[in-house]
């Protein structure tokens, strides 16, 4: 893989991850990738500069991008980004991106919103090989990407899911898996099917404004059960506590919670309160003990095998 380079900036968290994803390469493909590095300078004015100092010419590079970034400066970089190494003559340029931001609005819910998802797409697709997240907020995203830059969207819940057959929060016997509303339902599935279950339960929300919570509903049945919801993001943290509530009122009994992206942007404190064990992975480069009571699963083995399989050619959906 001589012609392949992972392209990250040190002084941000996806250099770790980065580092995790070559090493994998490395003792499980016996194949050595060379990791170079992406700087970002700043004007005073605060415009960006980026700049690699490498020859990158006819080479097939993945970005690793830090998504722990304001999202306008992580919008911003990619940009600027995909034009300098495209600029530089690169054969192929991917974005890897475990957390793809502005995927949240990706439908018109009320007149006249843009579709940031789709806006998204148009700005850095046109030039790109590829991009590689994970755990979409929406799986018709997809579709926006042009057939010149699919979109590969991995999936965490085979991770999720042998992480919690290791390491149980109770018998899992009497698990029920909880989607927090209708769009995750089939993520509920995907992970009990993973867990050997066909316990699943739903609640149906109506959001007042971006953020909060009006009025849920509940599917279900989680009396004298333990539950783990399960979503795609923990921003707040806000709706995961108020479903827990609700479905400690149905007559369920511990609450667990895993949510691919882990942002908590307000802490964890009310989190921990409610639920007893909280589990995310590391799309977000969150490491254990970083936060208080979140447990992190390393999804970076994941990121490592698409990048090998899509150099070789090799089926990525055979991962899942």
């Amino acid at each position: 893989m001589d012609e392949v380079v992972l392209l990250a900036d040190p002084q941000t968290k996806a250099w770790k991850f980065a580092e995790k994803i070559q090493d994998y390469i490395l003792n499980e493909k016996e194949e050595c990738v060379p990791l170079r590095e992406f700087s970002l300078t700043q004007f005073r004015n605060r415009e960006i500069h980026p700049y690699v100092s490498e020859n990158m010419r006819r080479k097939e590079v993945y970005f690793i991008g830090d998504s722990t970034k304001d999202p306008q400066y992580w919008l911003t970089e990619l940009i600027f980004t995909k034009d300098l190494l495209l600029r530089a003559s690169v054969e192929e340029l991917t974005f890897v991106l475990p957390n793809l931001l502005y995927s949240r609005q990706d439908r018109k819910d009320k007149p006249r919103v843009s579709i940031h998802a789709r806006a998204v797409a148009d700005v850095i697709s046109p030039g790109l090989s590829r991009v590689i997240t994970m755990d979409l907020h929406a799986d018709q995203i997809q579709g926006f990407y042009p057939q010149t830059c699919p979109l590969d969207s991995l999936h965490s819940f085979p991770v999720a899911a042998k992480y919690i057959k290791e390491n149980p929060p109770c018998d899992l016997e009497k698990l029920v898996i909880v989607s927090p509303d209708m769009g995750g339902i089939k993520r509920a599935r995907n992970l009990a099917r993973k867990l050997g279950t066909n316990k699943i339960a739903m609640i149906s929300k109506e959001r007042s404004k971006p953020g909060e919570i009006g009025e849920m509903y509940f599917l279900g049945d989680v009396e004298k059960k333990n539950v783990l919801i399960v979503d795609d993001i923990i921003d707040s943290g806000g709706t995961l506590c108020e479903a827990a509530r609700l479905l400690k009122e149905m007559g369920a009994e511990d609450a667990y919670c895993y949510g691919t992206h882990g942002i908590f942007s307000k802490g964890t404190e009310e989190l921990n309160l409610v639920f007893k064990r909280i589990m995310t992975s590391n799309t977000y480069y969150r490491e254990n003990n970083e936060l208080p009571g979140v447990e992190v699963i390393d999804m970076s083995h994941v990121f490592a095998e698409a990048i090998y399989r899509a150099h070789k050619g090799e089926s990525i959906s055979e991962l899942f």
